[in-house]
């Protein structure tokens, strides 16, 4: 009893320093201009909740969010976005790998008018180290998930580590 205490204990202090870990990372390269929205929060049924993914494209097609429409970073063009999604008070999640790219395209649709717009917080990594789903190119569901590098591979918890 006393060991399964510990252990648990200990899974809690991991989980903890795993946060704190990425709180600190998002601090060092974001400045908040975007409202962050949990991955918790992001995977409770909702309508009309449009995502896009900021990643570049062969992320995107290793692995993706459900229904999530593919706009990069590298080559993102506002003009793209504003033809497929029109309307500026949709409700939008951007996500990207852990929440860093994804703030500069979020920051760049509210600049362009949009209303409601959000940062997946922990992006794709914290989707998927929560055992969330998410799919490959053929829309099936799929393990791997695109870590951009061996560097930032580190912060995905669960899954198969992709990069080139």
């Amino acid at each position: 009893m006393k060991n399964t205490f510990l252990f648990l204990l200990f899974l809690q202090s991991f989980s903890l320093f795993a946060q704190k870990s990425i709180d600190k990372l998002l601090k060092q390269y974001n400045d908040n201009s975007v409202p962050y929205i949990t991955v918790q929060e992001l995977a409770m049924p909702k309508t009309d909740v449009i995502i896009l993914d900021s990643r570049e494209l062969k992320e995107y097609k290793t692995s993706h969010l459900k229904n999530a429409i593919h706009v990069g970073y590298n080559h993102f063009k506002i003009d793209s976005v504003q033809k497929k999604v029109p309307n500026k008070d949709a409700k939008i999640v951007v996500y990207c790998s852990l929440g860093i790219r994804s703030e500069s395209i979020a920051d760049s649709l509210k600049k362009a008018g949009y209303r409601y717009v959000e940062n997946l917080y922990g992006g794709i990594f914290e989707w998927k180290s929560n055992n969330f789903p998410v799919y490959n190119s053929a829309e099936k569901e799929t393990d791997s998930i695109h870590t951009f590098s061996k560097e930032w591979s580190k912060w995905l918890k669960k899954g198969i580590k992709v990069y080139e």
